[in-house]
């Protein structure tokens, strides 16, 4: 397929207006807000400070409120007011898991619902978020590719996810408080909801943000993005957000990986691992994350994990094994945590990591492969799942 094809064609044909309204101010890039603000009579002299203004204001401190902004004008801050919001999706139903797994459903603009997923950890806390409403891609251990696509998130959408897990865990710094290093929200995954690669313009825009050294200020390296394989933005990848990489990759023939992963049969196995090769070396990331979901009987022998070996010789990388998460309808099983060791072991042999993921989350349907937005929770048999899925 030639690069300059238009890689979200396939959610072209679904509604993008989104209502109808005052501009957003999140969610803008720097230059997108410095426009709007001279479009509504700001100087252009003044455009740039005045972005960096109000930049702080709703990336470092977290306000919404334009007349907290006590740096800027009375009157400027009235006309602010009046021209523009400062809006972040709202948090509908906010669950906590026995483990401190927090799951979030958060409404969008036209109705539409996405989950969120916060992750504590000994080390780190990790904020697993959307990027489309469904999924165009119907992975068939995927619950949430059992929901049809709606749309793609905007930038605000993508990155007002952030804040509002912010909002909950209460990490918005204090004006004159002594300053606080600990971060509860310590990285992103781009692991939620949709395929990040069919809306790679919005992603883009909100990772920036979220990296911005003068708001949420995230390093590129604690932001991976999972993709299924959307080959010809792997390296568009690299050059313009430049975070880790994690491939959703699940088998290691064509005929398995058809019927598992569904993009394969428009980039192959083959093609995927060309496009891999050169990424760590473009983006300066370490290696790549090859996601492995491990199903009883279908990619769990040894002769699967011999295969992985060879296949991604060559590029730097790690294994992550994840213990198949069961939902309702599930055509699959989860592999015995025997097999998934034994399984573990020859990769680690061969001499990469490959550690075997804790579920998070299963008791509020928050674990990986789990999410769906709760309007859309109508159970298909199991035989409907696999059938559709070709099994």
């Amino acid at each position: 397929m030639p690069a300059s094809a238009p890689i979200t064609q396939d959610v072209m044909t679904f509604p993008r207006k989104l209502p109808d309204g005052p501009p957003n101010l999140v969610g803008m890039t720097r230059d997108a807000m410095r426009e709007a603000l001279i479009a509504v009579g700001t100087p252009e002299k003044q455009a740039k400070m005045r972005v960096g203004q109000i930049w702080q204001w709703i990336y470092h401190w977290g306000v919404r409120d334009f007349a907290q902004m006590t740096n800027l004008a009375k009157d400027y801050r009235t006309m602010l007011a009046e021209q523009f919001v400062i809006e972040v999706p709202e948090v509908m139903t906010r669950q906590v898991s026995d483990d401190g797994t927090r799951k979030y459903l958060v409404r969008i603009a036209g109705g539409h619902e996405v989950e969120v997923v916060y992750i504590p950890e000994t080390d780190r806390g990790t904020l697993c978020i959307s990027s489309q409403v469904g999924c165009t891609l119907t992975c068939s251990f995927c619950h949430t590719g059992t929901q049809k696509l709606v749309r793609n998130l905007t930038a605000g959408e993508i990155i007002g996810q952030v804040m509002i897990a912010r909002d909950d865990l209460g990490e918005w710094p204090v004006p004159g408080a002594p300053k606080d290093e600990t971060r509860l929200l310590s990285n992103i995954v781009l692991m939620g909801m949709g395929e990040p690669l069919y809306n790679f313009e919005n992603v883009r825009d909100a990772m920036k943000i979220a990296m911005d050294p003068h708001g949420i200020q995230l390093s590129r390296r604690r932001i991976t993005l999972s993709t299924s394989g959307v080959v010809p933005e792997i390296a568009r990848t690299a050059q313009e957000i430049g975070c880790q990489l994690a491939i959703s990759f699940h088998a290691t023939t064509d005929e398995v990986r058809d019927k598992l992963v569904p993009i394969n049969k428009r980039w192959d196995i083959a093609e995927l691992l060309d496009a891999l090769r050169s990424y760590p070396k473009v983006s300066n990331s370490e290696r790549i994350t090859f996601e492995y979901v491990m199903l009883d009987g279908v990619n769990d022998t040894d002769e699967d994990a011999r295969r992985l070996i060879k296949l991604i010789d060559g590029i730097p990388a790690k294994i992550n094994l994840i213990p198949f998460n069961e939902w309702p309808g599930a055509p699959y099983k989860r592999s015995s945590n025997n097999r998934i060791r034994t399984f573990a072991d020859i990769i680690y042999k061969a001499g990469y990591a490959s550690p075997i993921r804790t579920p998070r989350g299963e008791d509020i349907m928050a674990a990986c492969g789990q999410l769906k937005s709760a309007t859309e929770r109508a159970r298909k048999s199991r035989a409907q799942i696999a059938q559709e899925a070709g099994l």
